[in-house]
């Protein structure tokens, strides 16, 4: 399956913005591909305002987040993959939410290795009962 952060950054952002705050991310700028400005990392991360307003042509694609920036009084074209977006969040209220490490996917020609079956066991009569199948 496709990956479910650009998805989930999509709607946050849709979310936050909605709610009238402001959608901020926190970004891994040791990540390849991200070109970020340099000198407003701190800790190997950088918060990114990307509300409609700070930015210019905000693009949020499934593989990567763009937009052109003013950085210091001076522009300067973003690039983010989406997998370097450790966070979401809105600098109002603090609301978002924080990613995950996502597992490897398999190729899509290679079937997925068929999970191991336990034995059903009939819940007692008018209650019911979930199991964690791993």
């Amino acid at each position: 399956m496709k990956s479910r952060r650009s998805y989930l950054l999509r709607a946050m952002h849709e979310w936050i913005s909605d709610s009238n705050c402001t959608p901020h991310i926190v970004v891994d700028a040791g990540v390849t591909g991200v070109e970020v400005p340099r000198q407003f990392v701190k800790d190997g991360k950088i918060v990114l305002n990307v509300s409609w307003n700070a930015t210019a042509q905000l693009q949020l694609g499934n593989d990567e987040l763009s937009f052109n920036g003013r950085f210091g009084g001076a522009s300067m074209q973003v690039r983010v993959p989406v997998a370097a977006v450790l966070a979401i969040y809105a600098r109002e209220t603090g609301q978002g939410m924080i990613f995950a490490d996502e597992p490897e996917t398999q190729p899509p020609d290679t079937p997925p290795e068929p999970a191991p079956q336990e034995p059903a066991t009939k819940p007692a009569a008018g209650r019911a009962k979930l199991k964690v199948v791993k």
